[in-house]
């Protein structure tokens, strides 16, 4: 018997916060990692009219609550992370080649 093992989730990492898809922003300050998630009107496919932001909260909890709302909306998600907070037990973080 083989066992497979599952490919890891593989993220993009950009810059500044993206109009087509669901954006991860996360941050490192004094009072540790947190992140916030900032879902565009303009992804919304018509359902928002205006961009939604969460409040910031740790970012583990904010990597859940992205995964949740990507999948709910259909909409691909990117990571925002300027501070190095990514974990890589959440997956492959990528840099486009343009």
């Amino acid at each position: 018997m083989q066992c497979k093992t599952m490919a890891k989730n593989r993220f993009e990492q950009v810059s500044e916060i993206q109009p087509d898809a669901i954006t991860l922003v996360l941050r490192r300050d004094i009072a540790g990692a947190s992140g916030s998630i900032v879902l565009p009107a303009a992804a919304s496919g018509g359902r928002l009219s205006s961009d939604q932001v969460s409040a910031h909260m740790p970012a583990q909890d904010a990597f859940r609550g992205a995964i949740r709302l990507a999948n709910d909306m259909k909409l691909a998600i990117v990571v925002c992370d300027p501070d190095g907070v990514w974990k890589p037990e959440w997956g492959d973080l990528y840099q486009a080649i343009d």
